[in-house]
C-alpha cells in the first residue's frame, strides 16, 4: 500500500518518478506485471531518505538490479520499486591500497562491464562471473556464482542503507557469503568492493572467453530467460548438492511446455518464456517442475529466481 500522499515519501528529493511502470518488460524474462510506482534516485542521499521514510511508513520497497534473475507475477507489485540506473548507482573506480589492487563499484554497475573493465587492466578476481548477467548489487546479495566460484571469493567490503537510512560498511570478514545467500540484513545494497589481482592481461582475457563459451554452448544465453530457475538441491543419500539441471533432465522434462513457457533442450534448468507467454505460465510450469522432480528423484526443488508479487513482503 502507498501512503494517500506519495510526496510525503519522495517530493523533496532528487528522484525520477514512473506511475504504474512496465516492470515486467524491464526484466529479462521481458513478461509480467507493473510497479505502482518505479522511483529512480539520483544520488546516494536521496536514496537513504527514501529507505528511511518508506521504512517509517510501512510502504513496501524492492530493489531492482538488472532483471535477470527476477519474474514478476502479472498482477505486477505493490509499493515502490526502486532502480539504482543512475549514473551515480553505475560508477566504478580503480584503486590502489597499501596491500592490494581494489575495485569499488556502485550497486547499479553492470557485472559484465565491470569484469571486462577489469579484465582489460590485467585484474583478476571477477572472471567467474563471465556469463552471469547482473548488477553488481544483486550479484552480490545473492552470491552469484557457478562452477568457476561466486562473486563473495573477492569481496573486500559492503556498504549499505539500512532501514533507518544510514549507511553502513561491512568488512569481508563480518560477511558470510554461502551458496545463493549472505548474511547481509539491510534492504539496500549501495556498493561493493573487491580485491583483484594483478596478472597478465592476455591469459586473463582467455579465460574469461573460454568461461563466456563455455557458458553460451550450454545454456540459452540468446533468449528471454533469468537463468538457473533452482537452486543445486542436497541430495539427503549422497549428502551433497547434485544437479538441478540434471534432476530435471533425468524427469525427462526438457521441452516440457505450459503456454508460452518451455523447459530449455539446452539446458534443463533454464525456463525460456516464448513469444506470447506470461509470468503465470512460467510460474506453472516452475510447479510442474518441482512435481516431477519430487516424484522421479524424491528431491525438493528450491527457486533460484526471486519472485515478485503483489501483497506479498519483498
Amino acid at each position: 500500500m502507498l501512503p494517500s500522499s506519495t510526496s510525503s515519501l519522495f517530493g523533496d528529493l532528487n528522484v525520477e518518478i514512473t506511475p504504474d511502470a512496465p516492470l515486467g518488460a524491464m526484466t529479462w524474462y521481458g513478461v509480467g506485471g507493473r510497479a505502482d510506482l518505479l522511483v529512480r534516485p539520483a544520488d546516494i542521499d536521496s536514496l537513504a531518505l527514501l529507505v528511511k521514510r518508506c521504512h517509517r511508513s510501512g510502504t513496501p520497497l524492492r530493489i531492482l538490479g538488472s532483471g535477470a534473475n527476477l519474474l514478476v507475477a502479472d498482477e505486477g507489485v505493490d509499493g515502490i520499486v526502486v532502480r539504482l540506473d543512475a549514473t551515480f548507482f553505475r560508477e566504478t573506480k580503480f584503486r590502489q591500497s597499501a596491500d592490494a589492487q581494489l575495485l569499488r563499484a556502485m550497486a547499479g554497475a553492470d557485472m559484465a562491464r565491470t569484469l571486462m573493465d577489469a579484465t582489460r587492466r590485467g585484474l583478476e578476481g571477477l572472471s567467474q562471473m563471465a556469463g552471469i548477467p547482473a548488477s553488481v548489487g544483486g550479484a552480490v546479495r545473492m552470491n552469484a556464482g557457478g562452477a568457476y566460484g561466486c562473486i563473495g571469493d573477492s569481496v573486500h567490503s559492503v556498504t549499505c542503507i539500512t532501514r533507518n537510512g544510514e549507511k553502513v560498511t561491512y568488512p569481508a570478514e563480518e560477511l558470510r557469503f554461502t551458496y545463493r545467500a549472505t548474511n547481509i540484513p539491510d534492504p539496500v545494497i549501495a556498493a561493493a568492493t573487491f580485491n583483484l589481482i594483478p596478472t597478465d592481461p592476455i591469459g586473463l582475457r582467455q579465460k574469461v572467453k573460454e568461461i563466456f563459451a563455455e557458458k553460451k554452448a550450454s545454456q540459452p544465453l540468446g533468449e528471454h530467460s533469468a537463468g538457473c530457475v533452482f537452486k543445486n538441491p542436497i541430495d539427503p543419500a549422497k549428502v551433497r548438492r547434485v544437479s538441478a539441471g540434471k534432476l530435471i533432465d533425468r524427469a525427462g522434462l526438457k521441452g516440457e511446455t505450459i503456454g508460452g513457457a518451455t523447459v530449455s533442450r539446452r539446458h534443463a534448468n533454464f525456463i525460456v518464456a516464448e513469444p506470447g507467454a506470461t509470468a503465470g505460465d512460467v510460474i506453472n510450469l516452475m510447479k510442474l517442475i518441482k512435481q516431477r522432480v519430487f516424484d522421479h528423484a524424491g528431491i525438493e526443488l528450491k527457486e533460484e529466481i526471486v519472485i515478485w508479487r503483489r501483497g506479498e513482503e519483498p
